[in-house]
């Protein structure tokens, strides 16, 4: 009985669940991905996503050799359960299993730390895969401060709070001498960009990054009294916010 105990324990210590990256645009996939990374995602047939559909789209992409109908899909998305989430790890337990998210790598302004955490605590390893993020990538084409920033995700969506939390981040951006990154939901892009160059001091520096990866990627760093000049179009186009003042 010992001896069984053992195996059953060597065999979850096996699992791996790997956090693949996906792609931010409608770009080339070997031009973002690794052949190790392609080669891993390969290799799996069931999978942890936000959502279904999107997630075989992206195999079908990047030529996933077993057929899409062959694989296993679990969804984890802000309306899963903490019942729903500890089920999961059953079929982690299963098989090596690959965490998605929507765009770029999972678990930064999205769903999945907390069956990252249950994996952890179950002996289960856990392996990022490289893959683009559209945060860092912003950070470090910013020229803004990247030795010490924060990101804040999405900002309220009421235009009231948005604007509180815009004065905010620039004041703590200020006193910490430290970049602040955010995101919007692409459609209301303008909305925050209107209520940015309201808010911020003329002399702070804002870093636009839109389309990253994509044809039309932009990403400029200006102040605020220098994009007051001229704006560009986002609307509904995906796009990551820097703030130093």
């Amino acid at each position: 009985m010992m001896a069984n105990n053992l195996k059953n324990n060597e065999d979850e210590e096996d699992r791996v669940l790997y956090l693949v990256p996906m792609l931010l645009s409608e770009n080339d996939y070997r031009n973002v991905l690794s052949e190790n990374v392609i080669k891993k995602i390969y290799g799996l047939r069931q999978f942890i996503v936000e959502n279904v559909r999107t997630t075989r789209r992206y195999l079908k992409t990047i030529a996933h050799p077993k057929e899409i109908d062959e694989l296993h899909f679990r969804e984890l998305n802000e309306h899963t359960t903490y019942e729903e989430i500890a089920n999961l790890l059953l079929f982690i337990k299963k098989e090596n299993t690959g965490l998605m998210s929507e765009a770029g790598v999972p678990c930064v302004a999205d769903p999945g730390s907390e069956i990252i955490r249950l994996a952890h605590e179950n002996n289960i390893k856990v392996v990022p895969l490289l893959g683009p993020s559209s945060i860092l990538m912003a950070l470090i084409a910013s020229g803004l401060n990247g030795q010490s920033f924060a990101f804040s995700g999405y900002l309220p969506a009421k235009r009231e709070e948005r604007k509180e939390k815009l004065r905010a981040l620039e004041k703590r951006s200020i006193v910490e001498k430290q970049t602040q990154i955010f995101m919007e939901t692409p459609y209301r892009n303008m909305q925050l960009l209107s209520d940015i160059l309201t808010c911020c001091r003329l002399s702070t520096k804002l870093t636009i990054a839109a389309d990253i990866t994509g044809k039309n990627e932009f990403i400029k760093t200006k102040t605020i009294k220098q994009w007051k000049e001229n704006l560009p179009e986002l609307n509904k186009i995906p796009a990551v916010f820097l703030l130093q003042g």
